[in-house]
């Protein structure tokens, strides 16, 4: 499974790298406002930013909802650097920007996925990620993870290649049970990511070897 971090903040960027896990970042309009960063140029900038960081893809998401404007965003970000992957929403518009952008062999993550049918359009579109929002549906009393079993089974039935980019992930159980359902890829906050770290028994175990260390070395 592939990690990557949902966020516009450089810093819990860095530290998600320096841990050694880190695959990618995502990214949206709303995570660069909470950063208060605003403008065009700047957004631009950021996203330069990030791909300076880490190795892996990084989504920029576009912002118009007709066609012809998210194909001129969207190659103006795809034009930002190599690894810039352009984020198009799960509309028939971004549908037809994702057909284009994969016949120009540019990188497309199709994000606000709900449901299995969504996703099905996205990979005849050829998209190279699909984002389901589990933690979204699991607000709304439906089961986030059970949609990324049907995309799983679907996706395997047919060899599509798109990549199911597990989104909207909220701790580290949705983590670990989107591992276990085959999920290739999960995107959340760097809170879930350091969280797989913790148990109370490693931090009991490691406090008692360094007693018995203590007193066999005074």
């Amino acid at each position: 499974m592939k990690f990557f971090i949902d966020t516009a903040n450089l810093a819990q960027i860095k530290e998600a790298q320096e841990l050694g896990v880190l695959d990618g970042v995502t990214t949206n309009p709303s995570l660069m406002a909470k950063e208060s960063i605003t403008g065009k140029n700047n957004i631009l900038k950021h996203y330069v930013d990030i791909c300076n960081i880490v190795e892996g893809d990084v989504s920029a998401e576009v912002n118009a909802v007709d066609l012809e404007g998210m194909i001129r965003e969207g190659e103006e970000l795809a034009d930002l650097h190599e690894q810039i992957v352009v984020k198009l929403p799960m509309t028939k518009e971004g549908v037809k920007a994702c057909k284009y952008f994969t016949d120009k062999g540019i990188k497309t993550n199709v994000t606000l996925v709900f449901s299995a049918g969504q996703a099905l359009l996205a990979a005849k579109a050829g998209a190279t990620y699909v984002s389901p929002f589990i933690g979204r549906l699991d607000d709304v009393s439906t089961d986030g993870l059970n949609l990324i079993q049907e995309i799983r089974e679907i996706y395997d039935n047919y060899g599509f290649e798109t990549e199911i980019l597990a989104a909207s992930v909220r701790h580290t159980m949705h983590i670990v049970n989107c591992a276990k359902i085959g999920a290739d890829i999960m995107t959340g906050p760097l809170s879930a990511i350091t969280g797989l770290l913790k148990h109370p028994l490693t931090d009991l175990g490691l406090a008692q070897f360094l007693a018995d260390y203590e007193k066999g070395n005074k």
